[in-house]
């Protein structure tokens, strides 16, 4: 047999599936059973099949790179999944709910009055440096007061078990479409896993989606017209905004299909004319959306759309502005922004984060460099930060020399030891570090998670880094209900 889990080494590491050598978790064990009884050539077409779905479902992503430019590849994915028990995961989504109602609350209130920052709960300074802060949006009131309509939070486990949630994103979360896809993969290779287990379903998210959207048009009408304006098919996310759009039966747009009239209300251009759009779901950075107010040569964006969402004669979602909070150094004063606005407890922690703009924690990052990660504010993907234990005293002394130059641009966290979960290696298991990003939509009357999300993999052995554009993968995350079937 070629899969035999009592060499399957999890000591000292919290793994999603395997409790102990040659003992599945409860909810992992049907499946593990399955494995186990599979031979060589049936993993090996078990792969196969996996590989030919993804191809002909035209499942890719972009990278790029300096010497070749932007390059698609296949989405890369491994066939075994990782599993979560509902009991837990109800947990984590009450926690992801509070998370995000918070975080709307302090984005409204820097925009309005400012409570927060006059009561001393969050710096004045930080706001002040914030480079996602836009001034243009001071004063203005989205539907229900909501700003990040979309969040994708990511969450990790610790060697002890524990979830932490590790960053917050609000300004155009990414990756919900490869969710869906790794679903629909796992269908199709697997139907009858899906016959044993009471798998809870993802493929609503974009019925889900549209109706989080709906809710906040502006016009009071059974069918408003929403797009997903998109910077066009050399952006890394194109296949996802085009399968969203597609899915929720919405236009896909580019700025050049939009047009702003002198009423400031906006408008589709169309075979058949002038048609009003009522709803945005932009893809575009806050500073390319709109030339009359942002950057000037943008031309992604829509002359005039500041002025006809300011009027409310348009819903964008996400709101510009919202990626204030999409910051790492905000990320630290989460647990104090709920308690301040909810007041509760945070559900789901944080990472233990050491703010560089605090001098008492910026030294001990300086001194204790080696142990930590360091992460730049507002960086994504993996990129520009520091993994202290694997890197040389050359990259360690270049990020002290960033720290004491811009201390409000960085902070630090103890490098953690991410949970594993059974991954194929050839024809062998191999533990592989993970992390997972749900979905959480927040509409005018009811805010939905993901039941999951995306569970990226970092396919290289002993990595922590899970970013496709960064060699990692993905696999189908089932939450399992284990009474209810």
């Amino acid at each position: 047999m070629a899969i035999r889990w009592g060499s399957y080494k999890v000591k000292g590491i919290y793994d999603e599936l395997i409790r102990a050598a040659n003992k599945p978790r409860d909810a992992a064990k049907p499946l593990c059973d399955y494995l186990r009884a599979l031979n060589d050539k049936e993993i090996e077409d078990y792969k196969a099949a996996a590989e030919l779905a993804i191809h002909v479902m035209g499942i890719t992503f972009t990278v790029y790179s300096e010497a070749e430019g932007s390059i698609d590849r296949a989405w890369p994915f491994d066939i075994i999944p990782r599993i979560i028990n509902k009991n837990e995961w109800d947990q984590i989504e009450r926690g992801l709910k509070q998370r995000v109602q918070a975080l709307n609350l302090f984005i409204d209130d820097l925009y309005h009055d400012q409570k927060i920052v006059k009561d001393k709960v969050f710096p004045s300074e930080l706001l002040q440096d914030s480079v996602n802060f836009r001034p243009q949006c001071v004063g203005i009131t989205p539907p229900s007061n909501i700003w990040a309509h979309i969040c994708g939070s990511d969450l990790v486990r610790d060697d002890k078990g524990t979830v932490y949630v590790l960053e917050d994103n609000l300004r155009v979360p990414s990756g919900v479409s490869y969710m869906l896809e790794n679903r629909m993969v796992m269908k199709r290779v697997f139907p009858d896993l899906f016959e044993d287990y009471n798998i809870l379903p993802v493929d609503d998210y974009p019925s889900q989606l549209y109706d989080t959207l709906a809710s906040i048009s502006p016009r009071d009408i059974e069918q408003p017209e929403i797009v997903v304006l998109t910077p066009g098919i050399y952006n890394s996310a194109y296949f996802e905004h085009s399968y969203l759009a597609q899915q929720m039966g919405a236009e896909l747009v580019e700025g050049s299909d939009l047009y702003v009239d002198d009423k400031d209300v906006v408008y589709m251009r169309a075979v058949e004319g002038l048609s009003r759009v009522d709803v945005i779901y932009r893809r575009i950075d806050d500073m390319f959306i709109d030339p009359e107010v942002f950057q000037p040569d943008s031309m992604l964006g829509v002359p005039g759309l500041m002025r006809a969402w300011k009027a409310g004669n348009v819903a964008l979602a996400n709101a510009p502005g919202a990626g204030v909070a999409d910051d790492k150094v905000v990320y630290a004063y989460v647990p104090e922004i709920i308690k301040y606005y909810l007041g509760e407890d945070a559900l789901i922690p944080n990472v233990p984060t050491y703010k560089c703009n605090n001098k008492i924690e910026r030294n001990h990052v300086l001194e204790n460099i080696d142990k930590l990660v360091v992460k730049p504010a507002n960086e994504s993907g993996g990129y520009g930060m520091l993994i202290g234990p694997q890197a040389s005293k050359q990259e360690r002394e270049k990020f002290k020399r960033l720290i004491k130059r811009d201390a409000r641009n960085y902070v630090a966290q103890p490098m953690l030891t991410l949970s594993t979960a059974p991954t194929l290696v050839g024809n062998r298991v191999e533990p592989r570090h993970m992390d997972l990003r749900p979905f959480i939509l927040s509409g005018r009357d009811n805010t939905y998670v993901t039941t999951g999300g995306l569970t990226r993999v970092a396919l290289r052995k002993g990595s922590t880094v899970v970013n496709s554009s960064q060699g990692g993968g993905s696999k189908d995350t089932w939450i399992v209900d284990m009474e209810g079937g």
